[in-house]
């Protein structure tokens, strides 16, 4: 089965990807880190409070010293045995994700509008608006009024004040000539000045049109390319809408793609799915891929053993691994099953064939290939009977002749006999 998944898929699987992380960071938050809030507290707690048994027993008697160096031994395995509590709410959080696969998606409505898929061009904002401001003009040069010629007074005294008066009006008289000369002179100059500036700004507003211009097109031009990637965008969306009304077998498998990359799976058991579909039996044939049995922790529990300071896992039983791991492609499977019956509202699929295995490396030739552990076929008819709230997983896939490894731990494999195989 070569077929990867579809480009409106990836989209759809990304996104719930990004909403998965963000829920899961906010369930960490608000259960895993209260779970492992108390162990945690109690770490610090115990290493503080063997810091200060330690800290006072180096200032007591002899007595008092032996007290607080056993109450700082007894902070400190307190500390080691909240470490092991810490590794054990771990464990627990990761075997209750694999232990709800099936129940995280009965109250999810499966169904895709592909209409929602559709996008809308946004453009942002002209990147450029100050070039749309046009520069003032330069205000008109004014001519400041000109000299007028006034005499000097004449200078108090007795004597000699006619002499002074004459030298006084010559001397005024010369600076009247100067100022006059150079009113004159701005006077003539003042045309050529004010058509200086004007060339100035004038040069200076063709360029910023220029600008203005080249950015505008520039800015047009990536509006119009994203007006048409969104454009062709939605009519692959129209054409897939079309062509699954029709039951057009590309837009059928596109569909289930779609679905079942929006069915994002724990961070602990992350599956993939691979779907064909044959017109001509109304059958989907799904492969979905699981992780390996090393998924499920080996490990049931950790406890702080005190002659060698060590904190040692009980490792869970091969029995309990094989139950879990089995349970977990039980429900991968019916979850599958699931999800594909109730989002195609049309009613296209009428059976589904599925096979559920991890994809790893073969233990005989070292080379990867898929493992089927889990081969069932269900009709929409039978299936969608049911009521998967109040299923024992296994005895689901036993009611619908399933062909369930006996030892999927060990990567027994089944024959999946009557499901069809690509």
């Amino acid at each position: 089965m070569a077929r990867r998944r579809g480009f409106f898929a990836e989209i759809q699987h990304q996104q719930r990807v990004a909403q998965a992380n963000a829920a899961r960071v906010h369930r960490q938050q608000a259960t895993a880190v209260r779970q492992q809030a108390a162990a945690v507290a109690a770490v610090e707690r115990a290493r503080a409070q063997s810091e200060r048994a330690n800290a006072a027993a180096a200032r007591a008697t002899d007595a008092e010293r032996k007290r607080l160096e056993r109450e700082a031994l007894a902070a400190y395995g307190e500390a080691r045995k909240a470490e092991s509590e810490e590794k054990n709410a771990q464990i627990q959080a990761t075997n209750e994700d694999i232990a709800g696969l099936l129940a995280a998606t009965l109250d999810v409505d499966d169904h895709i509008d592909l209409e929602r898929l559709k996008r809308t061009a946004n453009h942002p904002p002209f990147p450029h608006p100050d070039l749309e401001v046009p520069r003032p003009r330069p205000l008109p040069l004014v001519l400041p009024p000109q000299p007028v010629w006034q005499e000097p007074p004449v200078p108090k005294g007795m004597f000699g004040k006619k002499k002074k008066h004459e030298q006084l009006k010559q001397e005024w008289w010369a600076g009247f000539q100067v100022a006059s000369a150079e009113w004159e002179a701005l006077r003539a100059s003042l045309p050529e000045r004010q058509g200086e500036a004007d060339r100035q700004h004038d040069a200076i507003e063709r360029r910023r049109m220029e600008l203005l211009g080249a950015e505008r097109e520039r800015y047009e031009a990536e509006c119009r390319l994203r007006e048409a990637e969104v454009a062709e965008h939605n009519g692959e969306i129209d054409a897939l809408i079309a062509g699954l009304g029709y039951g057009v077998t590309e837009a059928v498998e596109e569909y289930v793609d779609i679905v079942l990359a929006n069915s994002v799976y724990p961070e602990a058991f992350v599956v993939s799915h691979q779907a064909e579909f044959d017109g001509s039996t109304s059958e989907a044939l799904i492969r979905a891929v699981t992780p390996a049995p090393e998924a499920v922790p080996a490990v049931k529990s950790y406890r702080w053993v005190k002659a060698n300071d060590e904190i040692v896992g009980s490792p869970a039983t091969k029995k309990d691994i094989n139950e879990r791991y089995g349970d977990a492609l039980a429900q991968v499977a019916l979850r599958t099953l699931h999800e594909v019956f109730e989002a195609d509202r049309r009613g296209i699929i009428q059976t589904v064939a599925l096979q559920v295995g991890p994809s790893t490396k073969d233990p005989a030739t070292g080379l990867d290939r898929f493992f089927p552990l889990v081969a069932v076929s269900a009709s929409r008819d039978q299936f969608t009977e049911f009521d998967l709230a109040g299923v024992v997983p296994s005895a689901t896939l036993d009611l619908l002749g399933a062909a369930t490894s006996k030892n999927p731990a060990g990567l027994v494999v089944v024959d999946p006999g009557g499901v069809r195989r690509s």
